[in-house]
């Protein structure tokens, strides 16, 4: 592997190089095409444009941002944009040495990456796409544009990138972790009999906008129901009310849930959610740098098995990031469609994965704690650490 240092090109990448590299030698790639968006912001150090930000549509096409990366070679990298974005080049440079923001589609960005491979002499070279963020129109452009390539699937290769978590990065999921539960204790503190479901999510909806974060979700139940989307069903005195929400904060995805009951929990909703906390804390106890996720899980299984309501309880664990389900994942989740292909992979230190209990009670509701933690050399950080017993509402 030819292997230029950053240093030799003059160009200095926002992320670990050697270990993209070495990601790419590992998967057979010579020249990296990245368009998602995560995947761009990473590269691009944190970078993402406001304009497209909730939406890539514009009119016949959409938004497709590139990435191009040589291996080995920073200096060759190229961001290629939208039009709009030379303004944000000009205010704020792109560390990529070429910049290439005159696109307006998908088409016309897949040509400018085009001239762009075939600029650095690598037309017939092994090329590293993201095919489910990649437009069958764009994809169709580069196999037709590159002739003489091969197209290797890129995904995992950018995902494992990810995973480990810059100290900066690690700050901004602590950051959207604690907004998140701020903001559910003063929804749960704010609201009582009467509020209905739409309006407790339009109420959290307020909190983490107010406080600086992207509302992405809220998943909520109220009372013995475990129907967890928005309705006009309201909360009434004695009841349960969870709330399930994921917040974005500068990219990085906060994803908690928290207990809330009307009133003061009987002994039985104390149990309850004491045995959820149970199993949370066993595998809390497990995650360690050198650990793997498989012991985690069985440690957890196996106490919730044990425990009174095993029948009604579920246990699962995914990795955090840039996106809500992200390396390593831990466990097969046919729903979310990937399979725990690190399940027995060493944990390693700055990985954030969520690990979340529910319980599906016949009686009382849907009871579920969700938290996210960070992987140490020695045990763990619980990020976001609030809240995590019964919240009250308003008398």
């Amino acid at each position: 592997m030819n292997v230029q240092p950053a240093a030799a090109t003059g160009a200095v990448t926002p992320f670990d190089q050697a270990r993209l590299d070495a990601l790419m030698e590992e998967a057979g790639i010579d020249v990296l095409l990245a368009t998602s968006k995560h995947n761009v912001q990473y590269l691009l150090g944190g970078y993402r444009y406001i304009f497209f930000h909730a939406m890539e549509a514009i009119g016949h096409s959409r938004y497709l941002p590139v990435v191009v990366y040589q291996k080995g070679r920073p200096g060759n990298a190229a961001y290629v944009g939208n039009r709009m974005e030379g303004m944000e080049q000009q205010v704020n440079p792109f560390w990529t040495p070429k910049v290439r923001t005159t696109c307006w589609g998908t088409v016309d960005a897949a040509a400018e990456a085009i001239d762009h491979v075939k600029a650095l002499g690598q037309a017939g070279a092994r090329i590293g796409i993201e095919p489910p963020f990649l437009p069958s129109d764009a994809a169709d452009a580069l196999r037709s544009g590159l002739e003489g390539a091969r197209f290797v699937d890129a995904t995992s290769v950018l995902e494992r990138l990810r995973a480990i978590k810059t100290p900066a990065e690690l700050d901004r999921l602590r950051k959207a972790s604690e907004l998140i539960t701020d903001s559910m204790q003063a929804v749960f503190a704010g609201h009582g009999e009467g509020a209905s479901k739409a309006e407790l999510v339009d109420a959290l909806r307020r909190e983490e906008t107010e406080r600086g974060l992207q509302f992405e979700y809220c998943l909520i139940t109220v009372g013995a129901s475990h129907n967890r989307a928005v309705s006009p069903q309201t909360w009434r005195k004695g009841e349960v009310l969870s709330l399930d929400s994921g917040g974005n904060y500068h990219g990085y995805i906060g994803d908690l849930c928290r207990m809330g009951v009307l009133g003061e929990p009987d002994s039985e909703l104390r149990d309850l959610l004491e045995e959820v906390e149970t199993v949370q804390q066993a595998a809390f106890s497990k995650i360690r740098a050198g650990a793997t996720g498989a012991d985690m899980i069985a440690h957890a299984d196996g106490v919730l098995k044990s425990l009174p309501n095993a029948a009604c309880n579920d246990f699962f664990a995914h990795g955090m990031g840039l996106i809500s389900h992200e390396a390593p994942f831990l466990m097969t989740n046919h729903p979310v469609a990937y399979e725990g292909v690190d399940a027995d992979r060493p944990l390693e230190a700055n990985m954030v994965i969520s690990v979340e209990t529910t319980m599906l009670h016949p009686s009382r509701g849907f009871i579920k704690l969700e938290d996210t933690v960070a992987v140490t050399e020695d045990g763990f950080e619980l990020i976001g650490d609030r809240g995590r017993g019964w919240n009250r509402g308003r008398d």
